[in-house]
Formats: C-alpha cells, structure tokens, sequence
C-alpha cells in the first residue's frame, strides 16, 4: 500500500475534504473536459462541440467547479463579442496523465467490458 503524501488527509475518512475532490475528479464531465484541454486552451463552443451530448447548462456548472478547485482557468478577451477560453491550471495539468489515463483506458478495453457484462447478464438469466 501507497504511503500518504498528506496526513492531514485521508481518503478513507467520511468527512475528509479529499472526498469532494475525488467526486468531483470522479465525474465524467468533468474527465472528459479535463481531458479535452489537455492539448491547450479551449473556447466553450470548442468544448462543446468535441464532448458529444453534454448540456450547455451541465459544461458551465462543471467548468465552475473546476475552476472553483484551481483546476481550470477562466480567461476573459475583451473583444467584440467578448471571448471567453478556458486552460488547465497547473495543478489541473498535474491531473492530465492520470485523467487520459482513465479516459481512453475506456476506449481501449471497452470491448472486453462489454463481452463481461453479456457473461454476467447471461449468468443472471440462467441462474
């Protein structure tokens, strides 16, 4: 087992503050955002457009969070409309790695996943 980098936190605690953290690392809105600013700075539309079937109103809410968590960074362009973009902070990029990590982990073994769940369903059905 790890040692603990912090012992003023842990984990496995019910009321550590780590657990909020981990939720809201946890969430895949908040991965998938995470993870598309890995490559650099994005405007909302940007984002919006590359993770499929996220709402306007759940992209705001969970940038706020992270930008809330020093994870990301709001900067506003005063332009004509004005231009909003959003980045990693860098304790947000201390997170990519093990985010695309998580990610495309997803990706690449999906399809073992699958074949899993019809064994298990098909063990159900039968049992």
């Amino acid at each position: 087992m790890p040692s603990r980098p912090h012992p003023a936190f842990d984990v496995y605690a019910q009321n550590c503050p780590t657990r909020m953290v981990l939720n809201r690392i946890g969430d895949k809105w908040a991965l998938l955002i995470l993870d598309c600013l890995r490559d650099g700075s994005a405007r909302f539309s940007v984002i919006r457009r590359k993770i499929g079937g996220i709402s306007q109103k759940v992209l705001s809410q969970v940038l706020k969070n992270l930008e809330r968590d020093g994870l990301v960074l709001r900067t506003v362009h005063a332009t004509v409309p004005v231009a909003v973009e959003y980045s990693l902070t860098s304790l947000g990029e201390t997170l990519t790695q093990a985010v695309a990590s998580l990610t495309h982990w997803a990706e690449q073994h999906m399809e073992e996943v699958q074949e899993a769940q019809l064994r298990y369903d098909g063990k159900r059905i039968d049992g």
